[in-house]
């Protein structure tokens, strides 16, 4: 294993279902991905959260992402319009964005790539698979990808 490859990357997941989270967090675990996840419950506190506003401001406590899994389907900002801010932000922009939902809708799926998603997921209908997707997440985005530094 390479140095790169043992440096655990922030993950920031924004979903405002809490089971989608916990069960997250436990295929996290569940696939050893080595990494810190971070989550907030809408397009709101995502938004706050990378910007370090409001309960976000110790920016030791919540660094900057290097991966963002965003829902599409969230109360106050939904995950289209936070994806649309956060892609015209040049502080932000620069964060890849998987979104991890369950539309299978053709237009959601154009509409995240055109503002700037680096990938489109439909979530796993079993725990089983959400461990194989997380597993697979994390070798593409750990071992694989070059992601900047803050």
């Amino acid at each position: 294993m390479t140095r790169k490859q043992s440096q655990p990357i922030n993950i920031l997941m924004a979903d405002d279902d809490e089971d989608d989270r916990l069960l997250t967090v436990d295929a996290l675990k569940e696939s050893r991905v080595l990494n810190n996840l971070f989550c907030v419950e809408d397009g709101v506190e995502l938004l706050e959260f990378l910007r370090h506003e409001g309960r976000y401001t110790d920016t030791d406590k919540y660094p900057r992402p290097s991966l963002i899994l965003l829902d599409l389907n969230m109360p106050r900002k939904d995950g289209r319009e936070a994806l649309q801010e956060l892609k015209n932000d040049p502080k932000l922009r620069g964060i890849p964005v998987v979104i991890l939902t369950t539309s299978k809708e053709e237009e959601d799926m154009l509409r995240g790539y055109d503002l700037g998603c680096a990938s489109y997921i439909t979530k796993p209908v079993n725990f089983e698979g959400l461990v194989e997707l997380m597993r697979a997440l994390g070798r593409y985005w750990i071992e694989f990808v070059e992601l900047p530094h803050d």
